[in-house]
Order: structure tokens, then C-alpha cells, then sequence
């Protein structure tokens, strides 16, 4: 252990304000682990357009209320910096140290003279992006590490838009963050306000009254929050609208910041779903439904054969967009550069707009004037703009029993709509590589080999449109006429990701045909992506 390193936690347990942090530092000291130390004060977690997010443990590499308060200190510096008028509203899940991180960051506000509105409990981050707007906040925090691994939390902000933040909002926060002196001389008040539950009630009924009031509501429906908190809200918002309550998984019904059953609480990996598609299968129901852990994604399964399918993000995006558009909604409906290229396909056939933008909804919803719907692969879907200016899974989720139901009236599917999707526009097949590493120099060596040396064609198709988004993001796109692939850093993990599609259509009615020309396109491709990155291999 360096005289340096045992200095800075030296310095560090001087300031820490939660005993139980110093105690664990105390710890980590006593039983000389210098590989431990090193990685807690390799740096302070950096505050990017994400916020916060690292794993729960003392040093300013990780979650803890010193981190908590000096972020929220230095929020409300720059708040009162910007002539930010409103309180500022905070929100926050079921994970370990939620509670305390928002209670600690309403103090913090309090204590600079900001009034600090607090949710009444662990609630889902859509609704803290509503109240956002709703109270006439400065802005919003939530404290949350959606889908993380259970040893993680983090601390998500929106503006007084309520969208994310996005730069130059960003650096101008973690400048002020780092500017905070001595965590014991920020001043601290008291716990701030408690929102009424009448907030809560006012989203449940926001979010059912986008549910057409004459449609049909005959759907059986399973559904899991995934040990998170989404239920509560989820069954409200369905009852309001008039469907039937949905078969819960009893397993993952109430909030665990353990998530027992589940290897990553996320709904996208290998087996997150196997218990409520094992109960929509017992209990006979139509669609199987899930939320991440802070509900603001949406999966979604069908029978299909003799088993269920998790429908892809790109499919569920499509149907959401697809009925808006035959309900009449009309406006802006955008995506994002990894997502299909079918909606754009389905807003030029449909006299809409388009919108692209890079990853993640805080570029989607400013993907321009009159926005109506956005939505990203990644189970992200925002269909009402207007009332939660963000990715929000229980207003997806409503919508997507919306229209399950009218199909199911009409003796129809989700999957049959997607048939008739792709017999009308061709079948879009998308899938991902995905290659993580354990040198985040591989990720630089292999952008760099692609483009030094990027192939001349894609599945025998020569590339007619290369765009290079450098330097303004990390991200380089091949294009043929039936194939695409978008390659880039993952902003979140040590992972290099490509993000591929094929686009075939459909002759003489023959969709199974060309199903499998795609299914077998992508396979090339993902090899043909692979090589193209030299060094990486899938």
C-alpha cells in the first residue's frame, strides 16, 4: 500500500458522514488488501449524462452517502448557478441505500434553502420523470440503478423538462460536483416534503386514460416486476383502464434488492423471463409482461409454437408506433441509429415524420418538434410524450394490452400483426454482437482496425453508405441495400457491440421463406461484422 493511497483514505475517513462506511474502509485497511483500496480510489465516479451509477461500497469510487451528498451539493450549487427557480423532487426504488441516498440528497437541498420534494415511496422512475413536471420542479432526481446487478445504485437527473440531462448540463454539474468542499461543512436541513399519494394516483390515471375507452379489454395477461417496483403501479393503471388484473409471478412480486431468481435483473437476459412465461403458460394467457426493476422498460412475450418468444425491442417499437399511427396519432416518431430501419419505412408509407438520433432517450426525446412517440431497442418506449418525457414500461405496457386486446377481438395476435407488418414492408431481421472485454484497449484497437480497414461489402453486397460519426461519437455505420451494421463502444459496460440488420422481402406471399433468407443473413453478417473487427472475435 502506497504512502499516497493510505493517505487519501485517510483523508477520506476523515469526511465520511455515515459511520458504516468508515467502519467498512476500516476494514478493507485492517485486512491489507491494497488491490481493494486501489479500485475504490482509482477515481471518483464521474457524473455523465447518466448520472451516477457504481457499486455500493465506501471510497469515491463507489455509492455511498458521502458520494450522494457531495453530488447533490454540487446539483444544487448549479441549480441555483443556472437562476433555477422550484424545488427539486426526488425519487427512488427498493434497492439497498435508496431510501437513505434520497433522504441524504433532500437535506442537502433543504439546507441550501431549496425546497425538497420527496415521493411517498419506492416508486417507478416514470413517475418521478412526470412529477418532475407536474410540481414545477427545478429538476428531478431519482435514485436508481434500473437493471443493474444487485450490489449496484445510482442517481439519475432530470432537468425542469423532464427529460435527462445531456451536455453541456452534465460537465457544468460534475465541475460543481468536484468544486464541493468538505462534506462536513455542506449544510444539511431537514427531509424535505413528502409528495401526497394523490401524485401517484393522478400518473395511474394519466397513464389509463391513453386507453381508448371504447375498445375491446378481453386479455389474459401474466407479468412480473422482477423483484422491483412496478407492480403496484402496473395493476392500478390496468384496473383503471378496465382490464382484467394480470396473474403476477409470486416469486418476484414484491420488491427485493436481492433479486433472488434472477442472475441480472434485466428482462433482455437469458432466462429473466422464464418464470412468467412458465405462468402465462400454466394460466393460459395471451401475452406475458415485464418490467425492469424500475419499470421504466417494458418486455414482452407470445406464445409462439409449443413455448413463448420474447419479442425483440425493435418489434414491440413497431407495433407501439404502427397502432398510435391507426389510431390516428400524428406528429414525430423517432428511434435511434442500432433500432430497425422499419419505422422509418413505416413513416414514409404513412406521410409521418422521422427521427433518428444516437443512443439513449435523452437524445430521443429531442429528436425534434412534435414528438409522439420514441422508442429504442433496448425495451425502451416513450408513448406519451407529453405526460412523461422519457422511457416509461407501464404506459407501454397499457398500450401494448391495448392493442393485444383489439387483436384478440378480431381473433389476431401481436404476432400476426407482425406478419402483416412484414408482408407489407419486408421482413426487417435485426440482431446484436456483443463482445466484452477485459481490456478496454481491445475496444480502441478494434475501431480503429474497422475502419483502417473497413470491408468493401457486406453479404456480397458492395457498402453504399459509410457514415463515420467521429469525433463527436464513437460510432461507425455500413450500409448496403439489405444490410446494416452499427458499431460502437457499449456508454455503460466493457463491451464492443454491433448492432446488425437484414432486410428481405417477401415474394409471392411466401413469409417463412423469407424468414429464413434473413435468419441466415444475419448469421453471415454477424460473422462478417466479427472479422471486420480484427482482433475481436464473437
Amino acid at each position: 500500500m502506497t504512502d499516497d493511497l493510505r493517505a487519501a483514505a485517510d483523508a477520506w475517513l476523515s469526511d465520511d458522514p455515515d459511520p458504516a462506511t468508515r467502519d467498512e474502509l476500516r476494514a478493507v485497511l485492517a485486512a491489507g488488501k491494497p488491490g481493494d483500496l486501489a479500485d475504490r480510489f482509482a477515481g471518483p465516479l464521474r457524473f455523465g449524462t447518466a448520472g451516477l451509477r457504481g457499486p455500493l461500497r465506501a471510497g469515491p469510487n463507489g455509492m455511498n452517502r458521502a458520494v450522494v451528498r457531495q453530488a447533490a451539493a454540487g446539483l444544487v450549487s448549479w441549480l441555483a448557478a443556472q437562476n433555477a427557480d422550484g424545488p427539486l423532487v426526488i425519487g427512488y426504488d427498493a434497492r439497498h441505500g435508496s431510501r437513505d441516498f434520497a433522504v441524504e440528497t433532500a437535506r442537502v437541498a433543504t439546507g441550501a434553502g431549496r425546497p425538497a420534494l420527496v415521493l411517498p415511496r419506492p416508486l417507478p422512475t416514470p413517475v418521478l420523470a412526470y412529477a418532475v413536471r407536474q410540481v414545477g420542479a427545478a429538476a428531478g432526481v431519482m435514485v436508481t440503478a434500473s437493471h443493474n446487478p444487485p450490489q449496484d445504485n445510482g442517481y439519475k437527473v432530470y432537468l425542469a423538462d423532464g427529460a435527462q440531462l445531456v451536455p453541456p448540463a452534465d460537465a457544468g454539474i460534475e465541475a460543481a460536483i468536484r468544486a464541493v468542499g468538505r462534506l462536513s461543512e455542506v449544510p444539511l436541513g431537514d427531509e424535505g416534503t413528502i409528495v401526497p399519494e394523490s401524485l401517484v394516483s393522478s400518473y395511474v390515471s394519466a397513464v389509463a386514460g391513453l386507453v381508448a375507452g371504447d375498445g375491446a379489454r378481453a386479455l389474459g395477461v401474466s407479468y412480473t416486476p422482477l423483484h422491483g417496483v412496478g407492480a403496484p403501479v402496473l395493476r392500478a393503471a390496468l384496473a383503471e383502464a378496465g382490464f382484467a388484473a394480470p396473474a403476477v409471478v409470486p416469486e418476484q412480486a414484491e420488491p427485493d434488492p436481492d433479486f433472488p431468481t434472477v442472475a441480472f435483473p434485466n428482462p433482455e437476459e437469458p432466462g429473466a423471463m422464464d418464470l412468467v412465461t412458465a405462468l402465462a403458460a400454466e394460466t393460459g394467457s395471451d401475452l406475458a409482461l415485464a418490467n425492469d426493476p424500475d419499470a421504466d422498460r417494458c418486455a414482452v412475450a407470445v406464445p409462439s409454437g409449443t413455448g413463448w418468444r420474447m419479442l425483440r425491442g425493435d418489434e414491440v417499437g413497431v407495433l407501439l408506433a404502427d397502432h398510435l399511427m391507426r389510431r390516428g396519432t400524428t406528429g414525430l416518431f423517432a428511434t435511434t441509429i442500432v433500432s430497425s430501419s422499419l419505422l422509418k419505412a413505416l413513416c414514409e408509407a404513412r406521410g409521418h415524420a422521422y427521427g433518428e438520433t444516437l443512443t439513449g432517450f435523452k437524445w430521443i426525446v429531442r429528436a425534434g418538434d412534435g414528438l409522439v412517440f420514441g422508442y429504442e431497442e433496448a425495451l425502451g418506449y416513450c408513448v406519451a410524450p407529453d405526460l412523461v418525457l422519457d422511457k416509461d414500461g407501464i404506459s407501454a405496457a397499457l398500450l401494448v394490452c391495448e392493442l393485444a386486446a383489439s387483436l384478440k377481438a378480431s381473433g389476431r395476435t401481436l404476432a400476426d400483426r407482425l406478419d402483416e407488418l412484414a408482408l407489407e414492408f419486408g421482413v426487417y431481421a435485426t440482431d446484436q454482437l456483443s463482445v466484452r472485454v477485459t481490456d478496454l484497449a481491445d475496444i480502441a484497437r478494434a475501431m480503429a482496425h474497422i475502419r483502417r480497414h473497413p470491408p468493401t461489402a457486406l453479404l456480397d453486397e458492395p457498402i453504399s453508405e459509410t457514415d463515420d460519426l467521429l469525433p463527436d461519437a464513437d460510432v461507425l455505420t455500413l450500409r448496403t441495400p439489405g444490410a446494416r451494421a452499427v458499431v460502437r463502444p457499449s456508454g455503460t459496460e466493457p463491451k464492443l457491440k454491433a448492432y446488425l440488420e437484414v432486410v428481405e422481402q417477401v415474394t409471392d406471399g411466401d413469409l417463412a421463406a423469407a424468414r429464413e433468407r434473413a435468419a441466415a443473413g444475419l448469421a453471415a453478417l454477424r460473422a462478417e461484422v466479427a472479422a471486420a473487427l480484427g482482433l475481436i472475435r464473437p
